[in-house]
């Protein structure tokens, strides 16, 4: 029997085979539009998604030359709306607070995506819902069947499932990848990242 290491390295190479890179292309027109129009891109995520969501918004600015922000950077007033106002409209609130605007693309990073009905990650939902009523772009990179995201979103890469134990680290995992993918595109690419100046000497 193999080892559990083996079998999650397999599962890793089964989704990279079954993930559509039509898919990535969509979304990264998406992010050229974004900066091409001035606008801005909010990166959303909830728990691991929220710390990968912090790392990709330094990407986006430092790489991608977009203009970038996650709402969750800032722990005083995610905590403080949590408190006042609830965990659902965390999200929404702080995007009308950055008056988001038709120029502007949302990018969720979720393995459920939200859903209302179940209670789960309700405030990426309201969020894309102000995005919606606004004209904003919506772009996600969720697991499972997407959820709400990919519902509404403009472009939108889903993480399959090979594995139904392992939905939230493949999920989590992806969205680096695929976010990486992003930033290295060459139309999404405008400055050169450190260790590859390096070895080019």
């Amino acid at each position: 029997m193999p080892s559990y290491s083996a079998q999650h390295l397999k599962e890793t190479a089964e989704i990279v085979s079954k993930l559509n890179p039509d898919d990535c292309e969509k979304c990264v027109r998406e992010l050229v539009g974004v900066r091409a129009r001035g606008g801005r891109l909010f990166i959303l995520g909830v728990g691991g998604s929220a710390a990968n969501a912090s790392h990709a918004v330094n990407d986006f600015r430092k790489i991608g030359g977009i203009e970038c922000y996650a709402p969750t950077d800032n722990v005083s007033e995610l905590t403080a709306r949590t408190n006042d106002e609830g965990w659902s409209t965390v999200f929404v609130e702080w995007l009308r607070g950055s008056r988001l605007r038709k120029e502007d693309a949302i990018l969720v990073f979720s393995v459920g995506g939200g859903n209302l009905e179940k209670n789960v990650s309700p405030n990426l939902v309201t969020a894309l819902q102000l995005a919606k009523q606004v004209g904003a772009r919506v772009i996600g990179i969720v697991g499972k069947d997407g959820g709400y995201t990919a519902q509404v979103a403009d472009a939108c890469v889903i993480v399959p499932i090979v594995n139904a134990n392992n939905i939230t680290p493949h999920s989590e995992a992806f969205q680096a990848v695929i976010w990486h993918l992003f930033v290295s595109h060459p139309d999404v690419k405008m400055n050169q990242t450190k260790w590859e100046t390096v070895a080019k000497g």
